[in-house]
């Protein structure tokens, strides 16, 4: 499965995200704008990581996404995610 997601500490950060990508701004440039995981210089891309390893709900929601979707507002240990599956 390839996906890609932008990580941010506050909710109201993913809330802002998502509205821009509902505006139809690019996913991987809101990545790299304001992701604050290390794959941010990648558009955010998370293809090589074994899905086994990623935390329960971010595994869960990326695999309810069909290609091109975005999953709604995630939230994990690690902060707030936004998920594209490509």
């Amino acid at each position: 499965m390839k996906i890609r997601h932008i990580l941010v500490e506050q909710r109201y950060e993913a809330e802002d995200i998502l509205r821009l990508l509902q505006q139809g701004q690019s996913f991987e440039t809101l990545a790299q704008k304001f992701s604050q995981c290390s794959s941010a210089g990648s558009g955010g891309d998370l293809s090589d990581i074994p899905l086994g390893r990623l935390d329960e709900s971010f595994r869960e929601a990326a695999e309810l996404l069909k290609v091109g979707e975005i999953s709604p507002i995630v939230r994990t240990r690690f902060g707030y995610h936004l998920i594209q599956r490509f």
